[in-house]
């Protein structure tokens, strides 16, 4: 009989945004209060960085 194995998303998930959150503070050069703000909007700092602005 095979075992079925069960990946939960909400962990994955958790540590994607996590990643972002952290590559976005050190690729974007983000302030101390930038990176606090990052933690809910670390995409749109993203953007600005390779929108040239």
């Amino acid at each position: 009989m095979a075992k079925r194995h069960v990946i939960e998303s909400g962990s994955l998930g958790g540590m994607l945004w996590f990643g972002g959150w952290l590559f976005s503070i050190a690729f974007a050069e983000l302030l101390w209060w930038q990176a606090i703000l990052g933690i809910v909007v670390w995409p749109y700092y993203l953007g600005v960085l390779a929108r040239g602005g």
